[in-house]
Formats: structure tokens, sequence, C-alpha cells
């Protein structure tokens, strides 16, 4: 029997999916038109406005189904922590931009070595991924691979800095320290997102980051 609710979930769900997908490919195009030496901050900009503008949406839909619905328990979980992964989307279409914004404002970057970039990059990519696809099926499952992957990225943040120190090149080491303070962030929100699943799952709220922002 379909209540009333229902259409209005699903509205949710379509609208969530659609930011989730344009999440993925803001933050893929964006990390890998930095490593290939492409000025894409226009674009970029436009996908992470998008993805904002589908937050603000989000927050109109879900206002108006608890004034009509006075949701249930399961669906208030449902919708409480969709708040907060829509937040998480529209923070990977920002940090997104911000590293658009170094390839434009720092320039040809090409004789700068982004090895260390290249690492932590296809973690990150592989964590917003798990990240979505985890709230699309509510897979749980995912959150302890996120969790190891996040591990990795914070580890090589913490070698990396210190490194940067003793490189010669200004520019390079500039624009690399705030690349992978970019990756690092993105990695701490594909956590925080798989958290929120997991409180819709168990209702449990699980190690929840702090300072995701």
């Amino acid at each position: 029997m379909t209540r009333l609710i229902d259409p209005s979930i699903k509205n949710l769900s379509n609208l969530m999916s659609d930011m989730g997908h344009k999440a993925i490919q803001c933050t893929t195009f964006a990390i890998d038109s930095y490593l290939e030496g492409k000025n894409t901050a226009n674009e970029v900009k436009k996908m992470s406005d998008e993805i904002r503008q589908g937050y603000f949406d989000l927050e109109d839909l879900i206002f108006e189904m608890i004034l009509k619905y006075q949701p249930a328990a399961e669906e208030f979980r449902l919708i409480r922590a969709s708040t907060e992964i829509a937040f998480s989307f529209s923070r990977f279409g920002r940090y997104s931009f911000d590293i658009a914004l170094v390839r434009d404002k720092f320039g040809d970057l090409s004789s700068c070595d982004k090895q260390w970039l290249y690492e932590i990059a296809n973690e990150v990519k592989s964590m917003i991924s798990d990240a979505v696809y985890s709230f699309a099926e509510l897979d749980i499952s995912r959150s302890e691979k996120i969790k190891e992957k996040e591990d990795f990225v914070d580890k090589v943040f913490r070698e990396r800095i210190p490194l940067l120190l003793e490189v010669n090149n200004t520019k390079c080491a500039l624009a690399e320290a705030l690349v992978l303070r970019y990756l690092e962030r993105i990695g701490d929100h594909a956590v925080f997102m798989s958290n929120s699943v997991n409180y819709i799952v168990t209702g449990k709220h699980g190690n929840r980051q702090s300072n995701t922002r």
C-alpha cells in the first residue's frame, strides 16, 4: 500500500542519486585535470554550483516532508542522514573547485613532481565512489574499506607535508600542500558519509568525524 510520504521519499532518493553522481564526476574531473595540467576552474565551478543547488533543493524537500507527513523513526533517520550526506556532496564540489583554482592561480605546474598526489588521488576517488554507492545501496560493508583508505590518505598527508619544507621550488611546494589538504578533507567527508549510512541502517552513529567542514 502506497503511503502519502512515499512519493516524497522517492523524490529524495532521486535527488540524492543525482547529487551523488555529480559529486563523483566533479571530483574526478577536478583531480584528473589538475594532474594532467589542465585549467578547468570554470567547468568545475559550474558542476560544484549544481551540486550546491541540489543541497538547497533537498533542504526545501525535507522541510516540506517533515511539516506534511511527520515521518516515522525509520524515515526520519533517512531524512536526517540525507541532509548530512548532501552537505558532504556539496563539500566534494567545493574542494574540487579549490583544487581547480590552484591550477588556475598558480599557472603552469608541469615541472612539479606529482608522484605523491597520484597515490593519494586514486584512493580519494575510490573513497568517493564507495561512499556514494554505500548510500545508494545502504551497504554498510563498504564503510570499513573507506576507513582503511582514509588511514592511507592521512598517513601520506602527515608524511608528505614536512618534506615539502625541503622542496626548492616554492610554487610547487605550496601547490602540493594545498591539493593534499583538499584531498585529505574530501576523504574525511567520505568517512562522514559512511557513518551517516550506518546511522540509517542501524540507528547508531558510530565514530563520527567532528571536524568536517
